[in-house]
């Protein structure tokens, strides 16, 4: 693991166009804050285009780690974000708009949701999902190109007193709509500037695809610059089968969370899953990992650098532009993140 956050000199890099882009998805698993930040100073140094820190309840702030990581990189794209209805619009645009700050304009904003289990966790539910989403987009937007913004909608309603009390570095950040389902997946292609559905397993890109076109066909500007994100589970290793044995872990706690229509595409179901992640949640993890078998695998990336090259192509076969890497990574995070600059990402220039 590398050591704790410093700050470093950062070489000079050439910019590749990838037919797929590489963002390294960072959950707290895999070290301490220290330790993260670390391992997003590396992928700034060998290439990868973002980074993103999940946000979650009772997990480590990915905003406060996404402000560390502001100072200490040169180039990478910091993605951040929350559940909508996690916080309040203002909230998100000011967090935003310093970050921009901080990072001298590398920041896009995710405005949506990517499951309905955790905010329910806190007593939130998603009955609103969708409407608040469109409205909080409208919102941030307006309030970062310095307008003041009373609010009368069927979610949001403020005074003439709602606007920021700063220039924000930016009056355009781009804004990410994580998806669950077709109806939010169809706005995000309406109304934003990418779209970041897991897609689990990488077959199921087509499907996942599909209402996000359609929402962009339907947008009023259908030709602006727009970004699709595959969120996928990865482990790599010059070993396959030890990579594959360290993604169990991840498919054993998520896959009750995954998309039944994508699951079907493989044969499974969300039930096929239940035992393996109630074994996870009573804290038997070995017995957790027997359970997931190399079928319920199929959900997510895993072996050698050749091997994940293979599974990452139905991705860009089936329309996403760009790629999120989360999960274990490998073995070594760090020299996971290594392999996928060398012998996977050179795969797609």
């Amino acid at each position: 693991m590398l050591p704790a956050h410093r700050v470093r000199p950062r070489p000079r890099h050439t910019v590749t166009v990838r037919q797929l882009k590489f963002g390294i998805r960072l959950i707290d698993d895999l070290g301490t804050p220290g330790e993260l930040v670390a391992l997003t100073e590396l992928a700034d140094e060998v290439g990868f285009d973002s980074v993103l820190f999940p946000q979650s309840p009772f997990r480590h702030n990915g905003w406060a780690l996404c402000a560390a990581v502001a100072r200490s990189t040169r180039r990478i794209e910091i993605s951040v974000g929350s559940a909508v209805r996690a916080i309040d619009p203002s909230e998100a645009a000011t967090y935003a708009a310093t970050l921009d700050h901080l990072s001298r304009g590398r920041v896009n904003l995710r405005v949506g949701a990517h499951n309905y289990d955790t905010l329910r966790w806190v007593g939130l539910d998603s009955a609103d999902i969708v409407q608040r989403t469109r409205e909080a987009c409208d919102i941030v937007r307006r309030l970062l190109r310095g307008e003041k913004v009373p609010y009368a909608g069927s979610v949001y309603r403020w005074t003439e007193q709602a606007f920021l009390r700063f220039t924000p570095f930016r009056a355009e950040i781009p804004i990410w709509i994580p998806t669950v389902g077709e109806e939010l997946a169809e706005l995000s292609g309406e109304i934003g500037d990418g779209s970041w559905p897991m897609v689990c397993p990488p077959a199921s890109a087509p499907l996942i695809v599909a209402p996000i076109n359609r929402g962009l066909a339907r947008s009023s500007r259908p030709e602006r610059p727009f970004e699709r994100v595959a969120g996928v589970w990865l482990a790599v290793s010059e070993d396959g089968e030890e990579a594959r044995s360290l993604l169990r872990d991840i498919v054993a706690y998520y896959g009750p969370f995954l998309d039944p229509a994508g699951l079907a595409l493989i044969g499974l179901t969300v039930a096929d899953f239940l035992p393996a992640y109630e074994r996870m949640q009573a804290g038997d993890k070995a017995a957790a990992r027997r359970l997931v078998t190399p079928e319920m695998l199929r959900v997510g990336i895993s072996g050698t650098p050749a091997e994940c090259v293979r599974q990452l192509e139905p991705l860009v076969a089936g329309g996403f532009d760009s790629v999120s890497i989360g999960g274990p990574l490998g073995p070594d995070p760090a020299r996971a993140v290594r392999l996928l600059a060398s012998a996977v990402m050179p795969a797609f220039d």
